[in-house]
């Protein structure tokens, strides 16, 4: 039995303790690791003692250490375990499992059957190194790592299946019949090797007496039922998008795990992973290339979930740790005065102007509260948002602001985005020949934001596509043979330009958003932002561009002159993932009533507008849009840490719906007419003006307005809507600084 000696007498020196000794042979590495293992303690209690008793109680055989707890024991054992991980680690599991034995069976060192039982009940313990070594990304992974432990952040893009890897064959001649048992080469074993390699090639049977023995070539078969096997799962990570280099294919790795690492993650989830950087001969490139030509993989020996998805809901589903005097610190600034708007001004901070969007991101930022009823139905608690607008509105530099900010943020563009690349695709593994899944952006920003520019160059089957995932939250997948569901519970902040490119004011919301009412409901905010001319704003603008483009520090003043302190993008998207670990805020009976019936007279209004416009209205006000104000007030009330939502939260979430969305949907009317009063109007005017002015006549714009308005009662607003109509289409042209009026055109 290896590694027991039995009978043996031990000797204890009683003088002054050797000097630590350095890792010389193996044997001493393992005598280290096994004394570390069972007399590693921080003040009374021994660690990993203890926690070895607990695993193996729970019938787990596995024990994660902490690799800074092995460099207080032993400077040189840590440093030997990181530079030469692949010697000292299958040495570190016979030390562990030579712990555990001397656990459960102290006494087991009497006699060889007892050494023999406690052999056979305890299998091989799994260690899983916990490291504080630095992070690398994997454009660091270079030729010198090769074989070191390295530890590499990102996202599990795909998850194979499990599979069974030989640990103990058991073999059978099939001429004569002897057996034999061999241990496979640990590590990856068959990454992409067939399992043939590695049996020997000849029959080393004793000759039986008295007869040759004649055993041919590559004589074994492995007998299956009486081999030993354990699990190996393949993963595919992919780097965060955040590392990615502009210009760069984010890079994958392999990532081998095997017995109680496998079936910890699904796609979707980010995880640091710590792993030994090995190589492996592909299948692909056996013939072809040059022999040492090998592709790398990582061989994890720990897996940290970094992420929400995987995490399941835990107490802190971003994985980071705050300190005491952080959460002193948020507390505060939650409980300061006017944090709301300082936050709002603190989002896109060289932007000039449009606080009302600010603060309705602020909302999609920290989102409301997701609810799980009773029957396992789900509401949703995440903030989408709708930006249409002029060009030049800074709406794209708003989304590339909020993927800077937020926790998770994924940002794409419309043009260049399909449906499988926003929800999910279906590949297929070219080793094993199996499909799996990549999740697409929806799916990696799970828990985050999606930014989607350019939302209006979409083709109509890719935007579909976003219905499920904006509303239920899930994406459905039926393809190939593979039916599932990925979550994708993420915001979205989109923006998108009207359908001419510009807002047309002389027609409705209507034609001039392009979008079907089944998408518009799922915005929660949808803004228009439209480009007015107006002397003293552009004045504004265009002092605040200047100083943004000269350095200057922009000191942004309110009214009174006073400057505002912006807060730093590091402290908000620290803030945002503590306010949504740490509250999810629920509404008081009296916001509740404020909310229900303000919902009402909503409807009532937009009632009125169909009915003055003659009309349905483009933009649908539903129950969708009262789970919305809810969920503005509950993000309002979250972002002060305040348990409940009050009423001034109610009618700031209200102040922000009617300002968005009930501006969008009566936009076009003015004057106190309804826009299909205004057009009728326009018509008649239009009809009028080509009958009394012949192509080639001239009039003067004065008594246009005297005998529209003042003698037929037209509204002013109307005639100069007409006026500037006609002259858009070149029937008509203004001289003299627009006193005289020549007809042009047909």
């Amino acid at each position: 039995m290896s590694g027991f000696d039995a009978n043996n007498v031990y000797t204890v020196s009683i003088h002054d303790p050797p000097a630590a000794t350095s890792p010389e042979s193996p044997s001493e590495t393992e005598k280290l690791l096994f004394e570390f293992l069972i007399g590693y303690r921080v003040g009374g209690e021994f660690i990993y003692r203890d926690k070895l008793r607990g695993n193996l109680l729970l019938k787990q055989h596995l024990l994660e250490v902490d690799l800074r707890h092995v460099s207080l024991f032993n400077d040189e054992l840590a440093h030997a375990i990181q530079d030469r991980p692949t010697d000292v680690l299958p040495l570190f599991e016979n030390a562990a499992t030579k712990a555990a034995r001397s656990i459960l069976f102290p006494l087991a060192g009497g006699s060889e059957e007892r050494t023999q039982a406690a052999a056979e009940s305890i299998p091989k313990v799994q260690v899983t190194l916990k490291s504080g070594l630095n992070l690398l990304q994997f454009r660091d992974l270079t030729a010198d790592t090769m074989n070191k432990l390295v530890r590499i952040p990102g996202i599990v893009i795909s998850a194979s299946v499990l599979s069974s890897r030989a640990t103990k064959l058991h073999l059978q001649c099939r001429a004569c019949h002897s057996t034999k048992i061999i241990h496979p080469p640990g590590g990856m074993g068959g990454v992409g090797g067939g399992s043939d390699r590695g049996l020997p090639r000849y029959c080393d049977a004793p000759e039986p007496e008295g007869q040759k023995k004649d055993c041919p070539i590559d004589p074994y078969l492995i007998m299956h039922s009486k081999s030993a096997f354990t699990d190996q799962q393949t993963l595919k990570l992919q780097e965060a998008p955040d590392m990615v280099p502009v210009g760069e294919l984010p890079r994958h790795m392999l990532l081998s795990v095997d017995r109680y690492l496998t079936g910890k993650v699904v796609p979707g989830s980010r995880i640091i992973a710590t792993g030994i950087y090995s190589t492996f001969q592909s299948a692909k490139n056996k013939n072809a290339g040059p022999a040492a030509l090998r592709q790398p993989y990582l061989r994890v020996i720990h897996l940290e979930l970094a992420s929400p998805s995987a995490a399941g809901t835990g107490s802190n589903p971003f994985g980071v740790q705050f300190t005491p005097e952080e959460e002193e610190e948020f507390g505060e600034m939650a409980r300061s005065e006017g944090f709301y708007e300082r936050f709002s001004k603190s989002v896109g901070p060289s932007i000039y102007g449009s606080l009302d969007i600010k603060k309705a991101i602020t909302c999609l930022l920290f989102g409301g509260s997701k609810k799980v009823l009773p029957d396992g139905m789900r509401l949703r608690g995440d903030i989408n948002v709708l930006l249409l607008g002029d060009p030049g509105t800074a709406k794209s530099q708003l989304l590339k602001f909020v993927e800077k900010v937020a926790p998770i943020a994924v940002y794409t563009s419309g043009k260049g985005s399909s449906a499988a690349g926003l929800t999910a695709s279906v590949q297929r593994d070219a080793v094993s020949r199996e499909f799996y899944l990549e999740g697409g952006a929806m799916v990696l920003a799970d828990t985050g934001v999606v930014c989607i520019d350019e939302f209006d160059k979409m083709r109509d089957e890719d935007r579909v596509a976003i219905h499920e995932a904006m509303e239920q939250q899930t994406i459905s997948i039926a393809k190939a043979g593979i039916t599932t569901v990925l979550n994708s519970r993420t915001s979205v902040l989109a923006a998108a330009n009207p359908v001419f490119g510009r807002y047309d004011e002389g027609r409705s919301p209507g034609e001039n958003i392009d979008f079907q009412t089944t998408i518009l409901s799922r915005f929660d905010m949808i803004f228009i932002v439209k480009d007015e001319h107006n002397e003293n704003r552009d004045k504004m603008i265009a002092r605040h561009v200047m100083n943004i483009h000269m350095n200057r520090p922009n000191q942004a003043t309110d009214e009174q002159g006073d400057n505002i302190g912006e807060l730093g993008l590091d402290k908000m998207k620290r803030y945002i993932s503590y306010c949504k670990s740490k509250c999810a805020p629920r509404l008081s009976p009296d916001a509740q009533e404020m909310l229900s019936s303000h919902f009402v007279s909503l409807r009532k209004q937009v009632q009125q507008v169909e009915r003055d416009n003659d009309e349905r209205s483009s933009i649908p006000i539903t129950i969708r849009q009262l789970e919305a104000i809810i969920r503005i007030s509950e993000s309002l009330a979250k972002m002060t840490l305040c348990p409940i939502v009050q009423n001034h939260h109610v009618e700031e979430a209200i102040r922000l719906f009617k300002f968005s969305t009930m501006d969008a949907v009566s936009a076009g009317s003015a004057d106190g007419l309804s826009r299909g009063e205004l057009n009728e109007e326009m018509t008649s005017i239009e009809r009028e003006l080509r009958r009394r002015l012949p192509v080639g006549w001239s009039t003067s714009y004065q008594s246009l307005v005297r005998e529209f308005v003042t003698q037929q009662g037209f509204s002013s607003h109307a005639l100069e809507r007409t006026l500037f109509i006609m002259e858009k289409r070149e029937i008509i042209r203004f001289s003299g600084q627009k006193k005289v009026v020549h007809r042009v055109g047909v």
